[in-house]
């Protein structure tokens, strides 16, 4: 490709620091990670050819607004891809440090060398929908937090109360936020066809309900409509890794290289869904006779549930338990 610019840039809170080839000929800048550092950065970017390609780490909302900027701008594309593969391809070249200016160049040497895949930004309700799940997740976490702080601080008796009245009020103040963001939630759905539809067929599903459907519809929503089911288990790194070596062979475990959010979405509806359906119990039973041990047989109930809701999105259908497990 002519006159093809190619940019690695190690992206944190604060800075993007970038390195840049053009015609063999390596360069280095950093930019601040701010509105006005993300304009210096296309300015930067689009200076020296007609075509540009700029890889980066996915690093959440540190990342994606630069993304972004760099997607809008004609002539460039950006492609986003997982740290555990920038990790691995830096083991290989065997780097012996760790700097921000040696990962921008091993993520400008990922680009030159591994095949480039565009990222495509989640339409904005998507996003709105992913962001608030996800905040969900943080105020459950950080009330979880409060309250074994609370336990604690009562134990302390008189000395402590002052305490668990200031952690109780900031209990019911994190309750409070849960709740508004669970309404914002419930009314982005509604508001939205194709995330209303695919939200009835989770919730048809025994053991996905309002608590953990919007967490799972908001993480699969944001794929690719092309990707295959083998696809969606390896995004939630629910894929088995094999491990044979001449003679030995270890059991088989699961990557967990991937999407934590979908994947620990996916744990207490496998686990209800293991009680309470019985077909999915069925397949448990099933499981534990072969010789898996419980926590093994719920994630095969999680990866099984997935490769469902993949088949239950493209024919548009809700859950059939028969097809999931067809009991004797």
């Amino acid at each position: 490709m002519k006159n093809l610019i190619q940019i690695g840039i190690d992206v944190d809170a604060e800075y993007l620091v970038c390195q840049r080839q053009v015609n063999a000929k390596q360069t280095a800048k950093t930019f601040a990670n701010t509105p006005v550092g993300h304009k210096k950065l296309v300015q930067w970017a689009t200076s020296q050819g007609t075509e540009t390609r700029v890889c980066m780490e996915s690093t959440g909302v540190y990342s994606f607004l630069v993304a972004l900027t760099l997607h809008h701008t004609p002539g460039v594309e950006v492609s986003v891809v997982n740290p555990r593969l920038i990790k691995n391809f830096a083991a290989a070249r065997l780097q012996r440090g760790k700097t921000d200016a040696m990962d921008a160049t091993t993520i400008l040497e990922y680009a030159i060398r591994m095949p480039f895949v565009p990222w495509h930004p989640p339409r904005a309700e998507v996003l709105e929908l992913q962001l608030l799940c996800r905040r969900i997740l943080q105020l459950t976490t950080e009330e979880r937090r409060e309250r074994s702080r609370c336990h604690a601080a009562l134990r302390m008796g008189d000395q402590g109360q002052f305490l668990v009245n200031d952690l109780e009020v900031n209990i019911r103040h994190i309750r409070r936020r849960i709740t508004i963001v669970e309404q914002r939630i419930e009314q982005l759905i509604e508001a939205t066809g194709e995330l209303e539809e695919r939200y009835r067929q989770l919730t048809s599903i025994t053991g996905i309900a309002h608590k953990t459907g919007p967490r799972i519809l908001a993480e699969l929503v944001a794929l690719p409509a092309d990707m295959k089911a083998r696809q969606w288990v390896a995004h939630a790194g629910l894929d088995p890794r094999p491990h044979e070596s001449g003679t030995t062979i270890k059991p088989r475990r699961v990557s967990k290289q991937g999407n934590r959010y979908l994947r620990d979405a996916l744990y207490l509806p496998a686990l209800v869904a293991s009680r309470r359906d019985k077909h999915v119990a069925a397949y448990y039973e099933q499981l534990i006779a072969r010789g898996k041990k419980p926590k093994q047989a719920l994630v095969a109930i999680m990866r099984k549930l997935l490769l469902a809701i993949w088949a239950m999105f493209q024919n548009r259908q809700n859950w059939d338990p028969e097809k999931f497990f067809k009991m004797a």
